[in-house]
């Protein structure tokens, strides 16, 4: 596999970020609070598992992985 770009890896970590703050809304109650207690579970389990994935590259460069790393131990903790 081809190595990321400066960009690619800044557009990645961007993308994290959005899972991060989705994760951490859903589970305050913050979002997806209409929505079933199945969908919320997915989207938090979803969202997790892009976490997981990325944060596994071996690439990154001293970008801070504290709040992806909550948030993924948070997900993994939810049940909805």
């Amino acid at each position: 596999m081809e190595p990321r770009t400066a960009e690619q890896l800044a557009q990645d970590y961007t993308a994290m970020g959005h899972s991060v703050d989705l994760i951490n809304a859903i589970i305050a109650g913050e979002q997806m609070a209409d929505d079933s207690a199945e969908d919320r579970q997915d989207c938090v389990d979803r969202n997790v598992q892009h976490l997981e994935l990325m944060v596994a590259k071996d690439d990154w460069g001293d970008e801070d992985m504290t709040a992806v790393n909550a948030a993924i131990s948070s997900g993994n903790g939810y049940t909805a």
